[in-house]
């Protein structure tokens, strides 16, 4: 039985997660269910420890040494991402409340780079890193336009002014990147978010998704659409993870 879930299926899945169950613990999947070794969930965790939440995705095998291939335009660029849906509201990271799921994703992708404000290289050049494993907090929600039954980051429509987190990277989606820095070690990828950060909540209920997004030819509405599920770790989205 694949744990990959596409199209209707995600989307139903997605609109149903909030009123799910949640069980404390970890979510454990069975491998060989993703065609990339590297995005073959395992095992996804988020754990309360002293002033932080961890975030922890095992796989198969060989954490993030899977990116996309270069292709030298950001139109139609692809982005690989390590995925946690959560329970949390859209407003506990800074945006309006209620505009979709709320999941924290760590991404590569070597054609743009939408971190202005971190300089992940050291290099002195803080727009040259994208192709690093990287932070984000991103709002998911429906879009036939991405596909049938496909989602996609939230755009922000021309002419309106919502709220918006500080460390916004100024692309007209509800995209932040806080500068959370991922740690990758062998069969893992781990993220440390400070609970002061998500307005001191501590207990979530969460999923695993290992997928690929691609950032459209129009450029805007929609600009960043899901376009291949790798691997979920619950198998429906169930969001069946606790984090107390």
């Amino acid at each position: 039985m694949t744990r990959s879930c596409a199209g209707p299926c995600l989307l139903a899945a997605f609109l149903l997660a909030a009123a799910a169950p949640a069980i404390a613990g970890d979510i454990s999947s069975p491998a060989g269910n993703a065609k990339l070794a590297a995005f073959d969930i395992v095992r996804t965790t988020v754990s309360a420890e002293d002033d932080a939440l961890l975030f922890r995705m095992e796989v198969s095998t060989s954490a993030g040494a899977t990116v996309p291939t270069p292709t030298g335009e950001v139109a139609g660029s692809t982005v690989y991402s390590y995925v946690w849906p959560t329970s949390l509201d859209s407003a506990q990271v800074g945006f309006d409340a209620g505009q979709g799921i709320l999941a924290l994703a760590a991404t590569a992708h070597p054609d743009f780079d939408d971190t202005p404000l971190e300089d992940e290289t050291g290099d002195g050049d803080a727009g040259n890193d994208g192709a690093l494993w990287h932070s984000h907090w991103v709002v998911l929600v429906p879009d036939e336009s991405c596909g049938p039954g496909a989602l996609k980051v939230r755009d922000i429509p021309d002419g309106t002014t919502p709220t918006l987190p500080k460390t916004w990277p100024g692309l007209p989606i509800l995209l932040d990147s806080p500068g959370f820095t991922p740690t990758i070690d062998g069969e893992a990828v781990e993220v440390r978010v400070p609970i002061s950060t998500i307005g001191g909540q501590r207990g979530i209920n969460y999923d695993g998704v290992t997928a690929a997004l691609r950032v459209s030819a129009s450029m805007h509405n929609p600009l960043l659409c899901v376009v291949d599920v790798f691997d979920v770790a619950s198998g429906d989205l169930s969001l069946p993870g606790r984090s107390d």
